[in-house]
C-alpha cells in the first residue's frame, strides 16, 4: 500500500493504515486484511439493513435528547444513503468473519461515523467529528443489531420470494384449467396406472406450491420480532429503555412489516429459531419444485425415444455435437438450485443448533445461506415459469396413444366383472397382443357396449365425490 495513499486510522489495538478514499476505518480494515477467506462476500441485504437501523437509532437518539440533534441528522441521511445503495463498495468483508457479524457491524458504523463527519465539515480518520462507538452506535450491540438485521433482510427477501411463487402457481393453474379435459396416461412405480388429465397433475403441483406458501407465511411472525435494544446479552444494558420499542416502530413504518421488538431478547440473540423455520419453508418449496421440475422432465422426455407427452419451449440449441437436439435446460437450472437450498438447509440447521449461552456465533453463515437460498429460489422460479412453463404445451394425440395402449384401463371393469376375470383378460392382451378392447371382448363376459361404457375416459377421469 502506497504511504501516500492512505491515512490513518485507529481503534483499540493501535494505528492502521487504511486506503485514503476508503470510507472504512480501522476495524474494517483489521478485519479485510485478517479474514481473506473465500470469495463470498457478506450479504449486502445484511449491510442495507443494518444500515436502516442504525438510521432508527439516530433518530430515536435525537429524539430523546441523548444525541446532538445535527450529529443525530446527518448519521440518519448518511445510513439512508448506505440502505439505498449508493456506498456498496465500502462494504467488503467476508462471510468468513467472526460469528457475530461483529467487523460487518463496524464496517457500518466507520463507514457512516465518516459519511456523517463530511456532511458536518469535518474529515476522515482523525479530522472525523462522529465517533463510530459512542454516537453511531449509542446504544447497540452487535449482538442485537446482526440478528435484527439479518430478520429484516430475510423477511424482503421472502416477500420477492412469495411474488416469483405466485406467479409459478398462476401459470401453473392456467394450465390446470386449459387441459382439465384432456387425459393422459397416469403413472405409479413409473409403470401404467389408471387415466389422469393434464390437468389434475398440474393442479396437483399447484397445491404443492401453495403448502410451500403457506409454510413461508406462517415463519413471518418469527421474523417479525427483533432483537434489538437487547444489546450485548439480552439485558439492554447502555439503552434506553425505550430504544428498541422505538426503533422497531421505525422499522415497521417504513418497511409496512409488522415488526416489534421480541418477546424475549435472550432466545431472540441466543437462539436462531425463526431462521431456521423461514428455511425449512424453504427446503419443502425446494422439495415441491425438484417434483414438479422431475415430472415435466419425464413427461417431455425423448421425443422419439421417451415419453414425449410435455412439448417444452426451444430455447436454445442444446448439444455441441448433436444437431437439433433440445434439452430441458431450464428444469436442470431448477433443480440444481433446488439441491443446493437442500444443503444450504443442513448448514442453517447445523449452525443454529451450535448457540452456546447468550449468543451464536454461526450468524454469518447463517446469514449467507439463508439469503442465498432465497435469491437462488427466487430467481430460479422467475426463469423456469417464463422460460418454461408459459409455453411448455401438452402432445395430447401422443397422450392418447399411449393411454390407449395400455392396459391399466382394465381396473373400470373390475367392479363389474371381479379382479380374477379383469385379471386373465390382461394375461390374454399381454399373451396374444391383443388391445384391451379386443381382449375383454374375446375373453368373454363382456360387450363392446359395456367395455366402451365402463371404460369411458372422460367418466375415468372425473374426481370420485
Amino acid at each position: 500500500m502506497n504511504a501516500a495513499a492512505t491515512r490513518d486510522e485507529h481503534d483499540s489495538i493501535g494505528a492502521i493504515a487504511v486506503a485514503a478514499d476508503a470510507l472504512w476505518g480501522a476495524q474494517t480494515e483489521r478485519s479485510r486484511r485478517l479474514f481473506a477467506i473465500g470469495a463470498q462476500r457478506m450479504p449486502i441485504a445484511v449491510v442495507h439493513a443494518i444500515a436502516e437501523i442504525k438510521r432508527s437509532a439516530a433518530e430515536v437518539h435525537g429524539e430523546l435528547g441523548l444525541l446532538d440533534a445535527d450529529k443525530a441528522a446527518a448519521i440518519a441521511a448518511a445510513a439512508a444513503r448506505v440502505a439505498a445503495g449508493e456506498f456498496d463498495a465500502q462494504f467488503p468483508l467476508s462471510v468468513w468473519q467472526t460469528g457475530s457479524g461483529t467487523q460487518t457491524h463496524m464496517n457500518v458504523n466507520e463507514v457512516l461515523a465518516n459519511l456523517a463527519s463530511l456532511a458536518l465539515g469535518g474529515g476522515l480518520g482523525s479530522a472525523r467529528l462522529v465517533h463510530a462507538h459512542d454516537e453511531v452506535n449509542r446504544g447497540q450491540s452487535s449482538n442485537d443489531v446482526f440478528p435484527s438485521a439479518v430478520h429484516l433482510a430475510a423477511i424482503a427477501g421472502t416477500r420477492r420470494l412469495l411474488v416469483a411463487l405466485s406467479a409459478l402457481r398462476a401459470a401453473l393453474l392456467r394450465h390446470a384449467v386449459a387441459l382439465a379435459a384432456t387425459p393422459k396416461l397416469g403413472r405409479t412405480h413409473l409403470q401404467d396406472a389408471l387415466p389422469v388429465s393434464f390437468g389434475q397433475e398440474f393442479g396437483g403441483y399447484a397445491a404443492q406450491l401453495e403448502l410451500a406458501r403457506a409454510a413461508l407465511l406462517a415463519a413471518l411472525p418469527g421474523l417479525q420480532q427483533l432483537a434489538i435494544g437487547g444489546t450485548a446479552i439480552g439485558t439492554g444494558l447502555n439503552a434506553h429503555p425505550e430504544l428498541g420499542a422505538r426503533i422497531a416502530a421505525r422499522l415497521a413504518a417504513r418497511t409496512g412489516e409488522p415488526l416489534r421488538r421480541a418477546d424475549n431478547a435472550f432466545a431472540a440473540q441466543a437462539g436462531m429459531g425463526a431462521l431456521v423455520g423461514l428455511h425449512a419453508a424453504l427446503r419443502l418449496l425446494a422439495t415441491a419444485l425438484l417434483k414438479i421440475g422431475n415430472d415435466l422432465r419425464l413427461m417431455a422426455s425423448g421425443p422419439g425415444g421417451g415419453l414425449g407427452e410435455l412439448l417444452l419451449p426451444a430455447n436454445e440449441p442444446g448439444s455441441s455435437i448433436m444437431p437439433g437436439k433440445v434439452n430441458p435446460t431450464q428444469i436442470e437450472a431448477l433443480s440444481m438450485v433446488c439441491v443446493f437450498v437442500m444443503g444450504h438447509d443442513v448448514a442453517v440447521g447445523i449452525a443454529a443448533s451450535q448457540g452456546q449461552l447468550e449468543l451464536n456465533t454461526y450468524q454469518p453463515l447463517l446469514a449467507h445461506a439463508l439469503l442465498d437460498s432465497l435469491r437462488l429460489l427466487t430467481d430460479a422460479m422467475d426463469s423456469f415459469n417464463r422460460h418454461c412453463v408459459q409455453g411448455l404445451r401438452a402432445d395430447a394425440p401422443h397422450a392418447r396413444a399411449l393411454l390407449e395402449r395400455s392396459l391399466m384401463g382394465v381396473t373400470a371393469l373390475v367392479p363389474h366383472i371381479g379382479h380374477e376375470r379383469a385379471a386373465a383378460i390382461v394375461r390374454r392382451a399381454q399373451q396374444d397382443g391383443l388391445g384391451l378392447r379386443q381382449a375383454a371382448i374375446e375373453e368373454g363376459g363382456v360387450s363392446a357396449q359395456q367395455f366402451d361404457a365402463w371404460t369411458d375416459l372422460q367418466r375415468l377421469i372425473q374426481p370420485v365425490a
